[in-house]
């Protein structure tokens, strides 16, 4: 009765509350005091049924006298015990629990219950009959075996509260004198022996399950310590990881534009002098701006991977989408140096992350041209049952069978492998690390094959997309070799000055006639003044950050309605950000990542001029 009655209890608020005590006032006195008192709910309810069955059983058999002063005893002791739980409750509730008086309180209560149940036999015992004495003997054993979950962790205790019930009762069945009596009080006191020990192992079981939890709540709290300390060390991670992204970017960023003008200073140094050292000082100076760029470039995409920032978004999408952004890119390069670069089965959709791929096929493309001295660069896609295989292929100096394994690690570099048969750099050797990487974050198969002195194909798998409308494709107009800037007037758009300067020197050295302008409002002024109506620029240079929060193609969609939409332009960005090139993709322009080289601006320029003039592309050799 008592356990079902104190489940019942033990199921409301009573237990929420010293349920939180718990977890924070960790500790054996504690512990002991909250066991007792989550079992007083359970005692309150005992002691009600257990009066009641007493009462029940001596009413007729026991005179007002007696009976009435002994529940009125039993009432105190209960609204006391019940005014100990609400108080303990509220100081729980506060926070300020004086464990070791809360015992001593629980202890005493539980001494006057002894007192008054050992009373209780004495006075009743013999107004009985058989029956009657029985039930008189079940209630007080089955209070002492019900504290035994209590008060066993205080052996003590617990003996004196035995002895309290059973000793009264003992002596009054023993004082009945008789054969039958000596015998009862022989059993009850081999019962109380029994009980003893059996509370005795009770609390060697207790003592070990409470050592357990205590231990347990002390690893819980260390795990706790342990998980804040490596949660604040995440986030510091996180940030210093924040952090060094932006300053990559930033540095990036702001390093380009002085290298940026460097490089236009040494081409206008080579125009007017034509002396062979200083020549070949301007090529050195424009291979290190070269090999400063890639470096920034590699730099910041690892910096990205390993800082977790790059986020995998699948998407079905057409490969022309990304063919379209890698020939605005990279067909000025090629044909620079002679190479036929082609672009087949562009009419594939795919589902994949189309900035990732993008960047593994940037990647894959510019190491192609860099390693290819003739012949021609072929990007291709083509299908597989329900995959795709995007492919580039170069008839480039190949790769050793023994090294095919290790061009993907970090800092590795193919030994003896040329770049354009000169000194240029052989960077870090973060390219293909960066591929590698990328191809992973999309579970995409990645492989490379290879012939030396014959040329590599790599080969990217990703899943085979819904099918789309294909889209019509034209041919492109080729640029011809050999386009004369003479006399061409070509708009500027710059807000650093050493820029400006210096690719306004440039072009002039090239026979240009350039105006620069250092923000979009100057450039619109000139637009809509007289002395712009006497010719239409050939060309747009402009960069793509500008003052006042606007941007190079703000400049170039006002000098186009004042012109005519089919000025070609050229925009040069210190951002790598892929936003200027999908803003090219729709507004017919190429975009140039700062520090541009002259030879590549001017192999840019004669691209664009041809482009318009509609010229014949030359065979590749």
């Amino acid at each position: 009765m008592n356990a079902v009655a104190g489940a019942a209890v033990l199921d409301g608020p009573a237990l929420q509350v010293t349920s939180k005590a718990r977890v924070t006032t960790p500790g054996a006195l504690s512990e002991q005091v909250q066991s007792a008192f989550e079992y007083l709910p359970a005692t309150l309810v005992g002691m009600i049924a257990g009066v009641g069955v007493v009462t029940w059983l001596f009413w007729s058999l026991t005179p007002p006298g007696v009976m009435l002063p002994w529940l009125g005893s039993f009432a105190v002791l209960w609204l006391m015990r019940l005014w100990m739980l609400k108080r303990y409750r509220a100081a729980v509730v506060d926070g300020a629990v004086d464990w070791r008086a809360w015992l001593l309180v629980w202890n005493g209560a539980t001494l006057v219950s002894g007192v008054l149940w050992g009373v209780t036999a004495w006075l009743f015992y013999g107004n009985g009959t058989g029956i009657q004495q029985t039930g008189l003997i079940v209630i007080v054993y089955t209070y002492c075996i019900a504290a035994v979950p209590v008060l066993a962790n205080q052996p003590r205790i617990f003996i004196t509260f035995a002895a309290l019930c059973f000793v009264p009762m003992v002596a009054r069945i023993a004082s009945e004198g008789d054969g039958y009596s000596l015998q009862l009080a022989g059993e009850l006191l081999l019962i109380v022996s029994l009980t003893t020990l059996l509370a005795r192992s009770y609390r060697q079981a207790l003592q070990r399950v409470t050592d357990l939890k205590l231990r347990a709540d002390e690893l819980l709290h260390q795990l706790r310590i342990e998980k804040a300390a490596a949660d604040a060390a995440r986030r510091e991670a996180e940030i210093a990881n924040r952090a060094k992204t932006q300053f990559f970017a930033a540095a990036s960023h702001d390093l380009r534009q002085p290298l940026h003008a460097m490089g236009l200073f040494a081409e206008a140094l080579r125009q007017r002098v034509r002396e062979p050292e200083v020549m070949q000082l301007v090529d050195s100076v424009n291979e290190s701006v070269d090999a400063l760029e890639g470096l920034f470039s590699e730099l910041l995409d690892m910096t990205r991977i390993d800082s977790g920032r790059i986020e995998v978004k699948s998407a079905s999408f057409r490969i022309d989408d990304i063919f379209r952004k890698l020939r605005l890119h990279f067909e000025p390069q090629a044909f620079e140096k002679g190479l036929a670069l082609r672009f087949r089965g562009g009419e594939h959709v795919a589902t994949a992350d189309p900035v990732l791929v993008e960047r593994i096929l940037r990647n894959l493309l510019a190491n192609a041209i860099r390693y290819t001295h003739q012949g021609r660069v072929l990007v291709a896609c083509r299908r597989r049952r329900d995959r795709l295989r995007l492919h580039v292929l170069d008839t480039g100096v190949g790769i050793a069978a023994a090294e095919r394994d290790r061009v993907f690690e970090e800092f590795y570099h193919v030994s003896g492998r040329a770049v354009d048969g000169s000194t240029q750099r052989k960077g870090l050797g973060l390219g293909l690390a960066i591929v590698a990487r990328l191809a992973g974050l999309m579970a995409a198969p990645l492989s490379l094959q290879s012939i030396p002195g014959r040329g590599s194909l790599f080969t990217l798998e990703v899943p085979l997309g819904a099918a789309a409308p294909t889209a019509p494709t034209f041919p492109r107009p080729a640029p011809a070799p050999g386009i004369t800037l003479d006399g061409r007037l070509i708009v500027i758009v710059e807000d650093e000055a050493s820029v400006r300067d210096g690719l306004s020197v440039l072009l002039s050295g090239w026979g240009a006639t350039p105006i620069a302008f250092d923000s979009v409002d100057a450039a619109e002024c000139w637009a809509a003044s007289d002395a712009s109506a006497a010719r239409r620029p050939s060309l747009l240079i402009v960069d793509h950050r500008l003052q006042e929060g606007r941007t190079g193609i703000d400049a170039i969609r006002a000098l186009r309605r004042r012109f005519d939409n089919a000025v070609p332009a050229i925009v040069v960005t210190g951002s790598t950000m892929a936003g200027p090139e999908l803003d090219a993709d729709g507004g017919d322009f190429h975009v140039m990542i700062k520090p541009v080289l002259p030879n590549r601006l001017r192999a840019m320029i004669s691209f664009k001029l041809a482009d318009r003039s509609g010229a014949a592309r030359p065979t590749a050799p």
